[in-house]
């Protein structure tokens, strides 16, 4: 099989390390069947050919694409342009995409949809999503219940659903909780490889930067072991079965 493309955000070595393990164990997939790459760290290399990998999947970070350019950090907008110079051709070929949080906010923005922080941001924690009708008949959603549990922690989200994508799953906090484009292009605002151990793990690397409290962490973990959140992962190990 041809590697999935990796493209992670996050510049603690820690978080990128625990996030690259958990996406390999959900997607079922073995580190020879990845091309990792850490846009904290590298550039996307000149002549990379989507059609030498099976798929993308676009991981989590705690930048926004709704902040001003001069509220980003050097490192937050050279990320982003990387992942941004790649999405024409993600979605003018279909190319199989699975965006993961802050893949959701770039594939909205790259489609020309409203992404901000004016609704819709969540706090740290798990949240109930729903399938709608549309995410009944998505084959990375079959067999999944109409309800279930995941692990969410925004700061934005999507005002409106983009042109062109369905709609797969909502919640209460946050309506858009997964939209595809096309056929093969997928994002998801909550963190489908994140489960308890994975989240606790996360909330002590970023309890200072304004997602909650720092002095609420335990009580955070504490929610968090206590929810059950095993079904997310499914999604990609379907994204991977799918296309690999």
């Amino acid at each position: 099989m041809k590697p999935f493309l990796i493209l992670q955000l996050r510049p603690e070595t820690k978080a990128s390390n625990d996030e690259f393990e958990a996406i390999l164990e959900k997607g079922g997939l073995d580190q020879s069947e990845t091309n990792r790459i850490r846009l904290d760290r590298e550039s996307i290399p000149d002549g990379l050919s989507l059609r030498d990998h099976s798929g993308v999947i676009v991981g989590g970070g705690p930048g926004c694409v709704s902040d001003a350019e001069s509220e980003k950090t050097e490192t937050e907008k050279r990320i982003e342009d990387a992942i941004l110079t790649l999405m024409p051709a993600i979605t003018d070929t279909d190319f199989p995409f699975l965006g993961c949080c802050y893949g959701i906010g770039i594939l909205a923005h790259h489609l020309g949809a409203k992404v901000s922080k004016q609704r819709f941001g969540e706090e740290v924690g798990a949240v109930e999503c729903q399938l709608t009708n549309d995410g009944k008949k998505d084959p990375l959603l079959k067999e999944f219940p109409d309800q279930f549990m995941a692990f969410v922690g925004h700061k934005e989200a999507l005002q409106d659903l983009p042109a062109g994508c369905a709609h797969l799953l909502a919640s209460s906090p946050c309506p858009y909780q997964m939209i595809r484009y096309k056929s093969n292009v997928y994002a998801t605002q909550f963190h489908p490889e994140a489960d308890s151990q994975v989240f606790e793990a996360r909330i002590n690397i970023y309890k200072n930067e304004g997602y909650f409290p720092p002095s609420s962490a335990e009580k955070l973990i504490e929610f968090c072991h206590q929810q059950d959140v095993r079904v997310p992962g499914q999604i990609l190990r379907n994204f991977v079965q799918a296309y690999k």
